[in-house]
């Protein structure tokens, strides 16, 4: 399920909150309205956590972004979570092509963020998490993100963004 949406001018300059450049998540602003301005560019069925991932990027960064390049600054990647919808047998249901079929609302909202003025331990990006009513995750933790996307360096630590642009170029 790909959606071409190209209406977000601006998007990098509203997310990075004014300040001294430090990177931190509190340094990210929740991406309003990107569900329908940003590109979704795929959809992830986790069957054994009975969740689906719509993953989705900014527009000027997929319009900049080139395969087997870095990815360009002020790139926002953003996962948003939601439980899959079950059956009264508790096991995930699915659409007409075999789908998990997501729930709304969204249960949780995780951003990527690049910032060449970043200096973080992956490059230049930095990581937020949101609930689903755009307040931050104040109990959360980052390591898990830093240490996970480390062995992505190859791919500007990404997974799945950096892959997309690579396979669209075939």
């Amino acid at each position: 399920m790909r959606r071409l949406a190209y209406a977000c001018g601006g998007a990098f300059a509203a997310l990075v909150l004014a300040g001294p450049a430090a990177a931190g998540p509190e340094r990210i602003a929740y991406p309003e309205g990107y569900a329908e301005e940003f590109v979704n560019y795929l959809d992830v069925d986790h069957i054994q956590r009975k969740r689906v991932r719509k993953m989705y990027v900014n527009p000027e960064a997929h319009e900049a972004a080139e395969a087997g390049g870095p990815l360009p600054d002020g790139t926002i990647l953003i996962m948003e979570d939601h439980d899959a919808e079950l059956g009264a047998d508790e096991n995930a249901l699915r659409d007409e092509e075999g789908r998990l079929i997501p729930q709304d609302p969204a249960t949780n909202l995780f951003v990527m963020l690049k910032n060449a003025e970043w200096e973080t331990a992956n490059g230049n990006w930095e990581y937020a998490w949101f609930n689903p009513d755009g307040t931050r995750r104040e109990d959360a933790s980052f390591d898990g993100c830093f240490s996970c996307h480390a062995n992505r360096a190859e791919r500007d630590f990404t997974f799945t963004y950096w892959k997309f642009v690579a396979d669209q170029a075939r």
